[in-house]
């Protein structure tokens, strides 16, 4: 039943420096409630998540990435 409440949300990201970047933008978005699943594509500068909306919504994790330093915005692909 929870696949069914499940969204994978796909943003870009800007100010990728590192590889580290990655790991500090992956915790940062985990934590959120309701999320399940954090990707992110250091060379295509991409985040994906999968997460539960009525807990936590594309806002929210566009607000944890930029609490992480970096700036991020939805995209199709």
């Amino acid at each position: 039943m929870s696949a069914a409440t499940t969204t994978h949300t796909t943003l870009r990201a800007e100010g990728f420096s590192c590889p580290s970047c990655v790991t500090k933008i992956e915790k940062r978005v985990g934590k959120l409630d309701g999320v399940d699943d954090v990707k992110v594509h250091f060379a295509s500068s991409r985040i994906e998540v999968d997460h539960d909306e009525s807990k936590t919504s594309v806002d929210d994790i566009v607000a944890a990435v930029d609490k992480a330093g970096y700036k991020s915005a939805p995209s199709a692909f």
